[in-house]
């Protein structure tokens, strides 16, 4: 297939594959009805991706069948297998019915089971799922198990949660009616054993428990969350089930920190060991980001910078990291050695910045390619204590004095 030519407009400007179920959208564009569905369900801002015009999430998609008998002509004359032509949508009555029998002991599991078939099929089944108040329902189900202590149905309801959950008013308002229990429910999943059989389940609630403080209200995050629901988080974080897991923990980590009394409570839950930690162990670069951002909101606190302070790889870790991962991370990094500097830097921790190449590194910073508010920055972490950085043959003198003064 890489040797045939497929005609421009055959090709989605999302996915750039070829089109499996076209749709035209209201700005005149024909895109993969998964794609442009997915863009409208996820994106901030809904313009359309090719014409950037408003592009509302209710505007409605036209099923474009021209497009798609062409698309399936083609494939056929150039001998690649041909597209199938699209399952109907799911009607409102055939998801009505799935609902009520949720709440028929007997129906339940074989209920769920065919939601999450429907759910992952495509975007369009998750939206009719959507429409039809599948989350209310399994949000209900998901407290009810909580308070019964009752398992059954529980990974399933979770994972269907997950897959069709969207950040709608409706499930703001949900959120904040049921917040305590539901959050109160997926800490107790969260709360199970940790073996084989409770990874996937763990892994779902921890997703839904990412996109429920997503919806949060401050004075939720700020009045719900004390110091054991931090301490489960980091366990989890230090446990590191599966990448998934891990990513949305990090994610309500940084939901929550923003709040300065929450700072405080997730550095008590000893949240700065686990997270150098868990950077230690080399993750990938999404993961490193999220860390970075959480370690430099939690040193612009004295307890933070302490608990840094206290981990005897810390500044070294930033320092390996600065200029070899992202962009990103090279600006959390420079903001932590720079709180470091300013408000902890004991002789100590100012002759093991050097010991550790972060004087170099702050040197290489100030020459790289980076943005000029951090190479200022890195100036400014420089200028602090180069009385006693200046006088170490461990650098090259002048890259310090031509920024003294």
């Amino acid at each position: 297939m890489d040797e045939i030519e497929v005609p421009q407009y055959f090709i989605c400007p999302i996915s750039l594959q070829i089109m499996k179920d076209p749709v035209t959208a209201i700005t005149g564009i024909s895109y993969d009805r998964e794609s442009i569905e997915k863009w409208l369900k996820t994106a901030k801002d809904t313009t359309c991706p090719v014409t950037k015009q408003p592009l509302p999430r209710d505007s409605g998609l036209t099923s474009n069948h021209t497009l798609r008998r062409l698309i399936q002509a083609w494939c056929t004359h150039n001998g690649i297998d041909r597209i199938p032509t699209p399952k109907s949508s799911l009607n409102k009555d055939q998801v009505r019915k799935l609902v009520r029998d949720l709440d028929s002991g007997h129906l339940r599991i074989g209920t769920l089971k065919k939601m999450e078939a429907l759910a992952m099929e495509n975007e369009r089944n998750r939206k009719s799922l959507e429409e039809a108040f599948v989350v209310r329902a399994l949000v209900l189900l998901i407290i009810t198990s909580y308070k019964g202590h009752k398992t059954t149905g529980l990974e399933e309801a979770l994972r269907i949660l997950s897959l069709v959950w969207s950040p709608s008013n409706e499930n703001k308002a949900l959120v904040d009616h049921h917040n305590k229990d539901l959050i109160g429910a997926l800490m107790w999943v969260l709360q199970w054993e940790t073996n084989d059989r409770h990874v996937a389940v763990k892994t779902s609630a921890m997703i839904v428990l990412k996109m429920v403080l997503e919806l949060a209200s401050k004075d939720l995050l700020e009045s719900t969350l004390n110091l054991d629901f931090f301490k489960e988080i980091v366990k989890l974080l230090k446990e590191n089930i599966s990448q998934q897991a891990t990513k949305s923990g990090l994610h309500v980590l940084l939901h929550a920190c923003p709040m300065g009394s929450n700072r405080v409570k997730i550095t008590e839950a000893n949240a700065v060991f686990e997270l150098i930690e868990l950077e230690l162990s080399k993750p990938e670069k999404s993961t490193t980001e999220l860390i970075f951002n959480l370690l430099a909101q939690l040193c612009s606190c004295a307890d933070g910078r302490l608990k840094f302070r206290e981990h005897a790889g810390a500044i070294a870790m930033v320092t390996k990291r600065l200029l070899r991962v992202s962009p990103a991370t090279n600006d959390r990094a420079v903001h932590i050695l720079s709180s470091i500097s300013k408000f902890s830097a004991t002789y100590e921790v100012v002759l093991e910045m050097l010991s550790v190449g972060a004087v170099s590194k702050l040197c290489m910073v100030t020459q790289a390619d980076c943005e000029k508010y951090l190479k200022d920055r890195a100036k400014e972490i420089l200028r602090l204590h180069s009385n006693v950085w200046n006088n170490s043959p461990c650098i090259q003198v002048y890259l310090l004095t031509r920024y003294q003064g």
